[in-house]
């Protein structure tokens, strides 16, 4: 049989791919000559063109340098890359902490003409297809019943459900339209679930530091949180979940399965696995969102923990606020054995969704638009995690610490000791900069000298001086 030729855009990223796995453990150190272009076409049968791009590629990442008559070396030093955060370590019985100001003061300035939005978790509009989603709603508004001015069904559009279920084979769950619903975001799904699960005065159990908006809402429902030590590549402490088990009369967990925010970090399948059933033991529903788990930088999708769910107690929440419509507010939970609870909350809050934009992000995933656009937003957000990490090497205070995210949106910074990130934050606002300090992500009287940055942003020199301008204030601050 004939082989299949390769596909030249599959073939760049096969050898971007290798290349980029050899720098990054070493094999390839840096100074380093790389094969010439001739080599690779030889080596890997294909066009100098695809060699090209292969190249201009790892030079994106800055993994690569071209140095003129001499060909191309590597770039990328490891010594330059901070060092990993420490394990957290919040209270079991801390005293509660007000951040609502600050967090307040953190959103008013993402507005602010020219403020540098570092504050936020998701992609520039630069990254995301607008032209595409607006051709989409133009095709919507043409074929959808009413222009899609009427009330859908509770459950939402039927044709998303059925994508989403289509879509959550790349997890290995096996999962049916009729399991979905439909929400407004996926802070909304999380809302829903929260109201479906627990009453005021119940103790809800989530991994720390952890997302501002959740802590939020759990406020607003009168909820208590146990907040748990997590690990920055591995996410919620699972041996500091089974003694809160033991001890602790916990309602519900709540947590950020893969890519957390801030941290970054992605529970392991085993982990998963291992969460899920010690949480069936006690008969205590998880609350996954698993907003970020497309956006990943290895060779696949993570799994969720709704994959090894089999006694339904997982409600998995997911959305595309983060990775294709911020706007749209289109979100989705499968809430396993408690679907007819969540959806009498979605009836009495939303009555129903938006039909018009749900009808939209359908159609991208019905036709891989969707995929290729992850594909490119996974690339830009690799490239651009490496160039962070290297300005905050080059240029924040000594001893500086950060997460190292293999997927999502944002990077946990841990300055030395002495500084505050919240005054550090008040000084950066003058120069336009704005980050999300760290004390926003607890409710307790801790991570004063973290931070929250968004590499979701379009690179250029003016983000790169600003970063440069960021870690000049910080070492000034230790002064």
């Amino acid at each position: 049989m004939e082989k299949v030729k390769e596909k030249p855009d599959f073939a760049y990223m096969r050898i971007a791919k290798v290349m980029e796995q050899q720098i990054l453990n070493g094999t390839l150190r840096t100074g380093d000559k790389l094969p010439s272009l001739r080599t690779i076409c030889r080596e890997y049968g294909v066009s100098q063109n695809t060699a090209l791009t292969a190249y201009y590629n790892l030079e994106s990442k800055f993994l690569i340098e071209t140095r003129p008559q001499s060909g191309y070396y590597v770039r990328y030093s490891k010594t330059k890359i901070p060092s990993l955060p420490q394990i957290t370590n919040p209270g079991a019985n801390a005293e509660y902490t007000d951040s609502e100001s600050m967090i307040r003061k953190v959103y008013d300035s993402l507005g602010e003409d020219g403020h540098l939005p570092l504050a936020l978790g998701s992609p520039a509009n630069e990254l995301l297809p607008i032209a595409k989603l607006n051709k989409g709603l133009v095709t919507a508004t043409r074929e959808l019943k009413g222009s899609g001015v009427a009330y859908d069904k509770t459950e939402g559009n039927e044709r998303l459900r059925r994508q989403i279920a289509r879509w959550s084979f790349a997890m290995e769950c096996d999962l049916n339209p009729d399991e979905i619903i439909t929400t407004s975001g996926c802070l909304n799904a999380v809302s829903l679930c929260l109201m479906a699960l627990t009453e005021k005065g119940d103790t809800i159990a989530m991994e720390s530091p952890i997302s501002f908006g959740m802590l939020q809402l759990a406020q607003t429902l009168g909820l208590k949180v146990l907040e748990l030590p997590s690990d920055p590549r591995s996410g919620v402490d699972l041996n500091a979940l089974a003694d809160a088990l033991k001890k602790r009369k916990i309602k519900a967990c709540l947590f950020i399965s893969n890519f957390s925010n801030p941290l970054g970090s992605c529970m392991p399948d085993e982990n998963k696995r291992q969460a899920v059933g010690l949480l069936a033991k006690y008969d205590i529903p998880l609350i996954e969102n698993d907003l970020n788990g497309d956006v990943y930088f290895s060779q696949k999708r993570p799994k969720s923990c709704k994959t090894y769910d089999e006694s339904g107690l997982v409600l998995w929440c997911g959305s595309v606020s983060k990775t294709l419509a911020p706007g749209y507010r289109v979100g989705w939970v499968a809430p396993g054995k408690f679907k007819e609870e969540v959806r009498r909350i979605k009836r009495y809050h939303n009555i129903s969704s938006t039909s018009i934009t749900q009808e939209v992000i359908a159609g991208f995933l019905e036709t891989g638009r969707y995929e290729r656009h992850l594909r490119k937003l996974r690339h830009t957000l690799h490239g651009n995690l490496l160039k962070f990490s290297r300005a905050i090497a080059d240029h924040f205070p000594e001893g500086t610490m950060a997460s190292r995210p293999q997927g999502g949106f944002v990077i946990w910074v841990e300055l030395p000791g002495p500084i505050d990130t919240y005054d550090l934050y008040e000084k950066c606002l003058r120069y336009k900069i704005g980050f999300a300090p760290g004390r926003i992500f607890t409710l307790q009287n801790q991570y004063k000298n973290c931070l929250r940055l968004n590499y979701g942003l379009l690179w250029n020199e003016k983000l790169e001086q600003d970063l440069k301008l960021l870690g000049g204030l910080a070492r000034r601050a230790l002064k």
